[in-house]
């Protein structure tokens, strides 16, 4: 993300934190700095690092209630299955529910909104008798550039594309 981009994306998030009367401390805001200049997920402790550099007093438990208070907010998503979390793209709807496709071979993340997913879990859960409030869908796969590496034979000049990186199991 450009320094342009960011910055907005910051101020957005400053702004909507006001109109909400809610407080985003200068640790939240450097913790979802660090996040947003990821090109991935992120865990939790690879955020502690990075925030200490800023804050070496920095602890476990400064982080973890930045990111609670990031995803109460709409900002992040934790990406469930790899334990670690990643910037929200729908910044104005913090209660909107999201499809996070999840690269197994690059950790590439792409958000997409879920209308008629959401559609289709709010029936199941009525006939549950459940009272659905929030969900994310995450679906492990390859993304385009890794399918492309994937179907590589090797046996010719690659060129645009790393075949030597494996995908990572689950």
């Amino acid at each position: 993300m450009n320094s342009t981009t960011q910055k907005n994306l910051l101020t957005q998030a400053e702004q909507l934190c006001r109109q909400r009367n809610v407080r985003l401390t200068p640790q939240r805001l450097e913790v979802l700095r660090l996040i947003s200049q990821q090109l991935g997920a992120i865990s939790a402790y690879d955020l502690l690092d990075l925030l200490r550099i800023a804050e070496p007093q920095a602890k476990p438990p400064t982080v973890y209630r930045a990111l609670y208070f990031l995803m109460d907010q709409g900002f992040i998503h934790r990406i469930e299955s790899a334990n670690s979390y990643i910037l929200c793209h729908h910044f104005g709807q913090p209660m909107h529910n999201s499809a996070l496709f999840i690269c197994d071979r690059c950790s590439q993340v792409t958000e997409r909104t879920t209308e008629d997913v959401e559609k289709t879990l709010q029936k199941l859960a009525k006939e549950s008798g459940f009272a659905l409030q929030h969900s994310v869908v995450e679906a492990h796969g390859l993304c385009t550039a890794c399918v492309e590496v994937e179907a590589c034979d090797g046996k010719h000049d690659c060129g645009e594309h790393n075949c030597s990186i494996p995908i990572k199991r689950k």
